[in-house]
């Protein structure tokens, strides 16, 4: 009789080992056939950390599943076929503690009341069959929830927040969360260090961008101020003077962030100066709003922003034959982009209506 190659005997023994481990359905380790449980991806980026999980999807098919179909106390794939993985581009915390950036093994041990969640070392094992718990990188205690009915296995990201989501797996009638948080700040930070060894070293435009974030999150003023001071040994300007002052605003130096912002009011075109006075006026500073209109007249006397400015200026005080000349007069200068905006205000002056309160 012809002997039997010993890697086509280790083939035929394989399905024989599969159905004795409880994995049902069309399987094969030479061709790919659709299965019962389909593949799945689904990522989320909380910050700019990049969180992945890959899986397989189950369906209950009418069978009983929390302590039947999945055992309680004994490890579980999290899924279905090879194992569930779940990775992260940076450091996370996972309910608190810590973890390291990549690819784990994603298993649960599942209980009545609890479960453990676990982040396995052993990413490219086939389900929990082999799975050791000295090659755990980390293990959480988590509660169950009840969950609308889910036929097929599914993981959500919910509650997403700037620096933190939620991952459920929800099957049958369960869900089980855990939180995802990352360091914002030192993610931030590392990202931007990393671009600015790039070409974006080079562009005042970049080291105000990085700047302006970190200041208008309330991030980091100190490192805020000195990529300000960066973008501004480059080419000094409206934007990012006013980044360093709203920088050295936030460290509580007053009188500094004050020289710094009369310098930036300085160098602002009449665009600059107009969308400036309209976030004061969101601030409900309309007497230091319509100041900078008068300023931006003054300074640019052609400039259908000016003139836009002023209509708000003779609006707010009811004189809206005033307000319509210099709202024609902008409607005269500004771009077709900007048409329809100025007619819908100029309609509201027609009206006698106060272009100053919501609507414009």
């Amino acid at each position: 009789m012809r002997k039997i190659p010993s890697k086509i005997r280790l083939l035929l023994l394989i399905p024989c080992l599969l159905l004795a481990a409880g994995v049902s359905g069309a399987q094969s380790f030479v061709m790919s056939l659709p299965g019962p449980s389909q593949r799945a991806e689904v990522e989320q980026r909380i910050g700019l950390t990049d969180v992945k999980i890959k899986y397989h999807r189950p369906l209950v098919n009418g069978r009983e599943v929390w302590g039947k179909l999945v055992p309680y106390g004994e490890p579980w794939r999290a899924g279905a076929n090879e194992n569930t993985t779940i990775s992260f581009s940076d450091p996370v915390t996972i309910d608190g503690k810590p973890l390291a950036s990549g690819t784990y093994g994603l298993h649960m041990i599942p209980d009545k009341d609890q479960w453990t969640v676990v982040f396995s070392k052993a990413s490219t094992s086939w389900g929990s069959f082999s799975y050791k718990q000295d090659e755990d990188a980390l293990r959480v205690t988590v509660k169950p929830e009840a969950s609308d009915f889910h036929e097929a296995l599914t993981y959500d990201f919910d509650q997403p927040k700037v620096d933190s989501a939620v991952v459920t797996l929800r099957w049958e009638k369960l869900a089980v969360p855990f939180k995802v948080g990352v360091d914002l700040k030192a993610t931030v930070e590392a990202n931007f260090e990393k671009q600015f060894r790039g070409l974006s070293q080079y562009t005042w435009e970049s080291w105000n961008d990085a700047a302006d974030y970190l200041v208008s999150n309330k991030v980091d003023y100190e490192q805020g101020l000195k990529y300000a001071d960066k973008s501004i040994q480059l080419d000094e300007r409206y934007e990012n003077l006013d980044t360093k002052s709203q920088a050295l605003d936030g460290l509580g130096r007053k009188d500094e962030a004050a020289k710094v912002h009369a310098l930036a009011l300085e160098k602002a075109g009449a665009q600059q100066l107009y969308g400036y006075g309209r976030q004061l006026q969101g601030q409900k500073k309309n007497d230091e709003a319509f100041a900078i209109y008068r300023m931006s007249i003054k300074k640019f006397p052609n400039s259908w922003y000016s003139h836009a400015g002023m209509a708000r200026v003779y609006s707010a005080q009811g004189d809206f034959a005033n307000a319509s000349k210099e709202g024609e007069l902008a409607l005269a200068g500004a771009p077709d982009s900007a048409k329809q905006f100025v007619q819908a205000m100029n309609k509201r002056l027609a009206a006698k209506e106060d272009i100053n309160k919501p609507g414009n």
